[in-house]
């Protein structure tokens, strides 16, 4: 089943961010994030692209608002987003919007 079916309701956050050289323990930090991320209830999923100059995007989909805030309150993600600021990023940007309209289209369902 493809990932690519939003529905209205859910919440969406782009994290854009940049690391800084010395950030050695972010990999291991951040596959611990994406680990308890995904034992949230609401959690539905989030992806990470890496820019060709060094810029990251991560995006975080929950189903809805509580649950997104309650992933943003947890925490062992809150101690993670201290060490970000302290010893992973350069820069970094977040944008977290509600999806009022969705689509989606499937060669396989067509067929």
């Amino acid at each position: 089943m493809s990932r690519l079916v939003p529905e209205p309701g859910q919440v969406v956050t782009v994290f854009r961010s940049r690391l800084r050289p010395d950030a050695d323990a972010y990999a291991d930090h951040a596959a611990r994030m994406s680990e308890l991320a995904r034992t949230m209830p609401g959690y539905v999923e989030h992806k990470v692209f890496t820019a060709p100059d060094g810029e990251r995007v991560t995006l975080v989909t929950f189903a809805d608002r509580a649950s997104h805030d309650a992933w943003g309150r947890h925490p062992e993600h809150r101690a993670a987003q201290r060490a970000g600021l302290s010893d992973y990023y350069e820069e970094y940007s977040i944008a977290v919007a509600e999806v009022d309209r969705a689509s989606s289209w499937s060669r396989s369902a067509q067929e």
